[in-house]
C-alpha cells in the first residue's frame, strides 16, 4: 500500500504542475500494482476536492469525488479511525511543522503502508518511519 497525498494528486490532475510528468509515473507504478492498493485518507480527500472546486468549479470537485470514491485501487480510510494516533503523531513531529492531515498521512502510512507516502510535499522528508514516493525535489508542497 502507499498513502496518497494531496499534493501528488493535485500534480497528477493538473498538466501544468511542475510535478505532473512524476506523479503521472507514481500512479502508474500504483495501477501496476507496485505497492498494491493506494490509501485515501478522508482529510485527503477533502483537501483534493476543495482545492478541485475552488481552481476549477463545483462540478468538476463532484465528478473527482465520485470517480475517487468508486474508484478499485483506492482504499478510504475515515479520519474519525485514526484522529487519536494522528493527534499523538502531531504532538510528537511538532517541530517538523506538519499540519494534523499530514500527520494523519504519517501516522496511517507508518500502520499500513510500511511508510511509504506519495507526496512532493517536503515536510516529510526525514520523518522518522516515511519513505516518500518519488523523492522530493523542488519547493516545498
Amino acid at each position: 500500500m502507499i498513502v496518497l497525498d494531496t499534493s501528488l494528486l493535485v500534480a497528477h490532475l493538473n498538466p501544468h504542475d511542475m510535478h505532473h510528468q512524476a506523479a503521472a509515473e507514481v500512479m502508474t507504478r500504483l495501477l501496476d500494482g507496485e505497492w498494491g492498493d493506494g490509501v485515501l485518507l478522508e482529510y485527503v480527500f477533502l483537501e483534493l476536492v476543495t482545492v478541485i472546486q475552488m481552481r476549477i468549479d463545483h462540478a468538476t470537485a463532484v465528478r473527482l469525488a465520485d470517480q475517487m470514491m468508486e474508484a478499485a485501487e483506492l482504499v478510504f480510510i475515515p479520519c474519525s479511525d485514526v484522529f487519536l494516533p494522528s493527534l499523538e503523531t502531531f504532538r510528537a513531529e511538532g517541530e517538523r511543522g506538519l499540519s494534523f492531515a499530514d500527520a494523519a498521512v504519517v501516522t496511517v502510512a507508518r500502520k499500513v503502508a510500511d511508510g511509504r507516502v506519495g507526496t512532493f510535499d517536503r515536510g516529510f522528508e526525514g520523518v522518522g518511519g516515511v519513505s516518500v514516493v518519488p523523492a522530493v525535489t523542488g519547493p516545498a508542497g
